[in-house]
């Protein structure tokens, strides 16, 4: 079936139109930002010190299981959740209800990913001894499939079975922790800012300092992704994350966030579930994600503003990637090269409105709605990105040494 005349694409019209706030906010902000974004993630950025390992690896790859796709038309995604178009009344995802249709194969889909620390801790020791972690496909951030890759934990994708992988926009298709994209291929990109309850906040938010404000005790939740918070409050403090920051540099902001939770003026420090606070009204301001704003906005009324910091917002983007324990690979594979059809992709960047990475897919989007195939948040401008940064790269011992030290923060 042509996607261009599928006709679930009509309740993804009547769907959209009520999104249409975000057109209405304007940019929220370089080509060579988003190409540097083979980088961050809805949960952070990229820690691309596995750039290298990347190509080279520094561990041995996970022995390859036997594929049972020819024989189990089946696989399990993991993803973060409002990452998928989906139908509220039917309780289903159409462009994944489509590809069943057309394969054959069923997909379990699983809203799994909550932050990348938690999901890595959660399969990290099956794929170090080989064990099948349950999924065939998952979604992590730039940095964190870096590391998946250079621990040998990512099964290399077979081109033959993906030709629309030549789809990806050419400033992805090259990043430092994936060289010629032999194992992932980026499912959406997005910002990291500041988001607020408009009718407790009606002046919003212009710079992070505003969450410090005191009449918002108790009202801020912020990431647990390290990338995105400290990054924000970095920039907030006139460092630039995108390079070379010192350790003091580093501190300096962890030390701030470290007050504001002491304090009591940050109610919680949480992963994908920070929305509930915001829809059940135990937030009123939040660092989060451009998409999940417009979708909250969709389903719960045009409640929330969202907006890059005066200081910049962070740029990042996740993957799609096959584990090395996978037995449905090849089914994983079709899987991908379906997404990464410009009029699926459209699809499904119209619902999550966060920016596509597939070529063709601003033209497709045209024939959807015109009003989307013009947002800066789908499709932005040189304009745009350079109103944000992406985490830059963190050597191993960076890596280690920061995520500790964030974690003993938001752990309490």
């Amino acid at each position: 079936m042509d996607p261009m005349n599928d006709p679930r694409l009509e309740m993804l019209r009547q769907a959209m139109s009520r999104r249409g706030f975000l057109g209405a906010t304007g940019a929220v902000g370089a080509a060579a930002a988003l190409a540097a974004c083979g980088t961050g993630s809805k949960g952070g950025s990229s820690s691309s010190s596995g750039s290298a390992a990347a190509s080279s690896g520094n561990a041995a790859p996970v022995a390859t299981p036997s594929d049972k796709s020819d024989s189990d038309k089946s696989l399990v995604w993991a993803n973060w959740t409002l990452y998928l178009d989906y139908d509220e009344e039917k309780k289903v995802y159409p462009s994944l209800v489509a590809f069943e249709e057309k394969t054959g194969i069923k997909v379990e889909y699983k809203e799994d990913i909550e932050d990348n620390a938690t999901f890595y801790g959660k399969v990290s020791g099956q794929l170090g001894n080989g064990q099948d972690i349950g999924y065939d496909l998952v979604t992590p951030t730039d940095w964190m499939a870096g590391r998946w890759i250079r621990q040998g934990f990512a099964a290399p994708i077979d081109e033959a079975n993906v030709p629309n992988k030549a789809n990806i926009l050419d400033t992805l298709n090259n990043v430092g922790f994936d060289p010629g994209r032999k194992y992932s291929l980026t499912w959406q990109s997005g910002f990291s800012g500041l988001v607020w309850n408009k009718e407790k906040l009606p002046n919003g938010l212009k710079s992070v300092n505003d969450l410090w404000a005191p009449e918002l005790k108790g009202k801020v939740v912020v990431l647990s992704e390290m990338r995105d918070t400290i990054g924000l409050i970095m920039m907030s403090q006139g460092v630039r994350i995108d390079g070379p920051f010192t350790n003091d540099q580093f501190n300096a902001a962890l030390a701030v966030l470290q007050q504001q939770v002491d304090s009591g003026q940050i109610k919680q420090v949480k992963g994908n579930s920070y929305k509930e606070d915001l829809i059940n009204g135990q937030a009123y301001a939040a660092i989060g994600w451009s998409g999940d704003i417009f979708q909250i906005n969709a389903e719960n009324g045009d409640k929330w503003g969202f907006a890059l910091p005066d200081t910049d917002g962070v740029l990042w983007s996740d993957n799609l990637l096959i584990p090395a324990t996978s037995t449905h690979k090849k089914n994983a594979e079709e899987l991908m090269n379906y997404y990464y059809q410009p009029e699926v992709a459209a699809i499904v960047a119209a619902y999550v409105n966060y920016i596509c990475p597939v070529k063709g897919a601003k033209e497709a989007m045209a024939k959807i709605d015109p009003k989307l195939a013009a947002s800066e948040f789908i499709f932005p401008t040189d304009a745009t990105l350079a109103k944000t940064q992406v985490f830059r790269p963190l050597t191993p011992k960076e890596e280690q040494e920061y995520s500790e030290a964030f974690g003993k923060v938001i752990q309490g």
